[in-house]
């Protein structure tokens, strides 16, 4: 009993230790679950799929199951007409936010005219027979979310890493 106590009390005193902590967030740590709306961390591995919880205020966690298709939004690109063939969903998140620093003008239940125009603004060589105003639908809604509940991402990798140049002579 007193080993628990112990061991309990050394628990209790490293969770603050943990909540003070700022957990930075990432693209590769985001998905979106095939039939849910929104947006899920990706909490941990199991056998046979993964742990998820909702970004936002409920906090819902599922386990999903191998048969049940999870999309990693770091995976995620948008067809372009470019040469490259298409562009990392991040680029166009980190634009789209550069762009529009408040609102957006538009919502997932805007117009599909109104979407495209917002798409055309922001990849003006975004591929329109590959990418469907759902596919603009889901960008405008994962933009909101990703704003609200986890804006780190926008935040480029290098700010947070040193320059390797740095120091040598």
């Amino acid at each position: 009993m007193i080993n628990w106590l112990i061991d309990h009390w050394h628990i209790a005193q490293l969770i603050p230790m943990f909540a003070a902590q700022k957990i930075t967030m990432e693209l590769k740590n985001i998905a979106s679950l095939s039939g849910k709306s929104g947006l899920f961390k990706i909490v941990s591995p199991t056998k046979s799929g993964v742990i998820l919880e909702s970004l936002d205020e409920a906090k819902t966690k599922l386990v999903t199951s191998s048969n049940q298709r999870v999309s990693i939004l770091s995976e995620i690109s948008i067809f372009t007409t470019t040469k490259e063939g298409n562009i990392p969903l991040l680029e166009v998140l980190k634009k789209i936010k550069k762009d529009f620093t408040g609102n957006l003008g538009v919502d997932a239940n805007s117009e599909p005219k109104e979407l495209k125009a917002f798409l055309k603004s922001v990849l003006p060589e975004y591929d329109e027979a590959k990418v469907y105003v759902s596919d603009m639908k889901k960008l405008v809604k994962w933009y909101g979310i990703l704003s609200q509940y986890a804006p780190e991402v926008f935040e480029t990798e290098t700010e947070n890493k040193k320059n390797p140049e740095e120091g040598k002579s």
